[in-house]
């Protein structure tokens, strides 16, 4: 997901520019850009590389601006390149455009406008967009009535900011498929795809919704559809402090985020849980709660550490709550013409609340007649206003592109999710009771294994050159081997692979040799001694074992060349305090390889394109 900014003020814009996009780096990204109005012309810098580079450019330039564009790219149509960097104009060079999304249908308007004249010097769809709007510019002489008519006839998705040499009094912004968010301020006012750009200048904004076009000016914002017709858009208030998107001492924002978890995990409990009485309040789910109670069954729809927690949920929802639950890619459901009833309860889990894949699954299901409720951290998310009901979960912004505090905070909602249906289909008050007072302890023991990393600097010093790794789970704990495995790619680039522990046999069991670290989640719960028997197979074969324990089991010590150790936790619930040294062993050991650990290559904080 790239990163947008634009200002219309009274203040001098690049500081404000350069600020907004370093608050977005965190989405990914691979080549940065900016266009200031100024004397009446557009001033355009843009570099391939990270914001310093092309914040370089701008030094002792002399040139000021009240009004400017700024965008991170993240590669689409067209290599990482200078020129392929944002902005883009049109033949005058009047025109600026900034773009996030794809236009699917761009080489068909390319070729058109190329038949009339238009030349390009870039491979990206977004140059085809400035010279489109162009056109209907010519011809309406608003650039406003440019961009409706433009984007009337394009097929995809964009977050797009315009501005003109010809009306230097405003910004023309538009949505479909990817977010934007307006900031209100006095004789000044900020776009931005993200709210963490705005946060330092205003509280109050509007979220742009598909199909949305908006006239902002220093003075004024006007928001009207495709169509024309104006729209009384609420004003709605940021809720989380400038402190929270801070690095705050911290040498990455991923290391903060892993140590914020005890209080993300209570934070998503709270106001919730009463482990007294033994039951959960979710007041967002009360719309639906028939719905949920009669269920025929349940679908958790996700991507990538979403859908990972989507599987956790699944034995959850199973096993306490006896209620059918499937779990499915999100790009996957999509497109195969799922069959969905009226009797279904979807379930889309999403840390962004903006990504692609799982808001058209989303759709999908809610045009089938599916009961939809969102799982969602950002609050006035498009999943979040889309759904009929959910759950918020409240972990504050995740700025590291590799999520952590975001998936233990998703298995803890999953887990109130559970128990309160549990507990309304017939499960005893005392049962419940024993529940509810696990989920309480989990904040304390997340504390207790993040107090001792020794042992896992340890480990990364010792793997910090290899290249591959397997990582085993059995029941609930697979889902976490998926996870930790993810951790690592994401962040170190080594290759490693999640699979069921009994599965090994089915083919991984193959690389096996003295070089492969692998990686068992063996914690004491009902299937201890099946997971044992499958690390005795790795033994066999001279794998480097390196066991998740917990910290009574000392039978582990004679299979396993390290040990890492947590407290043991009620089985279904264990993920949660289980994930946690996997997310502090990839970090160290992407620490040890020198990779960019909070923007590692080729990745965006939240996938808003296909």
């Amino acid at each position: 997901m790239c990163g947008i900014v634009g200002y219309i003020g009274t203040k001098d814009s690049l500081p404000i520019l350069l600020e907004g996009l370093r608050r977005q780096e965190y989405r990914g990204y691979d080549s940065t850009g900016i266009a200031l109005l100024s004397e009446g012309k557009l001033v355009i810098k843009k570099k391939a590389g990270k914001l310093a580079e092309m914040e370089a450019l701008w030094k002792s330039n002399g040139v000021s601006a009240t009004i400017g564009i700024g965008h991170t790219r993240w590669a689409t149509h067209g290599e990482p390149t200078d020129v392929n960097a944002h902005p883009h104009v049109d033949c005058s060079g009047e025109i600026a455009v900034i773009h996030n999304g794809i236009i699917e249908n761009f080489a068909a308007i390319k070729k058109v406008l190329l038949s009339t004249g238009h030349t390009f010097a870039s491979e990206t769809d977004t140059e085809v967009l400035a010279h489109f709007i162009e056109e209907f510019n010519k011809k309406t002489g608003s650039l406003e009535q440019a961009v409706r008519l433009a984007l009337s006839e394009v097929e995809g998705t964009y977050g797009l900011v315009v501005m003109s040499t010809r009306e230097p009094d405003k910004l023309v912004v538009a949505r479909k498929g990817s977010p934007l968010v307006i900031g209100y301020g006095e004789g000044e006012n900020i776009v931005a795809a993200d709210a963490a750009a705005l946060i330092q200048h205003t509280r109050k904004v509007s979220y742009l919704e598909d199909g949305e076009v908006a006239v902002v000016t220093k003075d004024s914002v006007t928001i009207k559809t495709l169509d024309d017709v104006e729209i009384n858009k609420s004003v709605e208030e940021i809720t989380f402090e400038l402190e929270q998107i801070e690095r705050g001492g911290y040498a990455h924002f991923m290391l903060k985020e892993i140590h914020e978890q005890p209080e993300t995990i209570h934070n998503a409990m709270r106001g919730r849980l009463s482990a007294e009485q033994g039951t959960v309040k979710l007041g967002g789910l009360l719309p639906v709660m028939d719905k949920l109670l009669n269920a025929r069954r349940i679908i958790l729809i996700g991507c990538g550490t979403s859908w990972h927690a989507g599987l956790v949920g699944e034995y959850m929802l199973e096993q306490i709550a006896k209620i059918p639950t499937e779990v499915e890619y999100a790009s996957e459901f999509r497109y195969r013409n799922p069959i969905i009833t009226k009797d279904d309860v979807v379930f889309l889990i999403s840390q962004s609340g903006e990504t692609a894949d799982t808001l058209a699954a989303l759709r999908e299901a809610k045009a089938k007649g599916a009961t939809v409720v969102g799982i969602v951290n950002s609050v006035g998310s498009t999943i979040a206003r889309e759904t009929m009901a959910g759950v918020y979960i409240h972990a504050g912004p995740e700025i590291g592109v590799a999520s952590t505090k975001a998936f233990t905070s998703q298995l803890t909602v999953l887990a109130l999710i559970t128990i309160l249906l549990a507990r309304a289909k017939g499960m005893s008050a005392k049962d419940s009771a024993v529940l509810t007072r696990e989920l309480a302890t989990l904040p304390s023991k997340v504390a207790k294994v993040l107090e001792n990393v020794s042992m896992i600097k340890k480990l990364a010093r010792e793997f910090k050159d290899t290249k591959n790794f397997l990582y085993l789970g059995r029941g609930a704990n697979f889902p976490v081997a998926l996870e930790g495995a993810l951790k690592l790619k994401e962040i170190s680039y080594a290759h490693a692979e999640g699979y069921p522990a009994a599965e090994m046999k089915h083919g991984p069991i193959a690389l096996i040799d003295e070089n492969m670290p692998v990686v068992c989640v063996a914690p004491k719960d009902a299937i201890y001694d099946k997971v044992m028997s499958n690390i005795q197979e790795v033994r066999t074969r001279k794998g480097r074992i390196i066991a998740l324990a917990n910290e009574d089991d000392h039978e582990i010590d004679a299979l396993a060349e390290f040990v890492l150790r947590v407290p043991r936790t009620y089985g279904f619930f264990g993920p949660i305090v289980n994930i946690i040294p996997l997310q502090l062993l990839a970090y160290y050991i992407a620490v040890e390889r020198g990779t960019d650990v909070d923007q590692p290559r080729n990745l965006a904080k939240s996938v808003t394109v296909e």
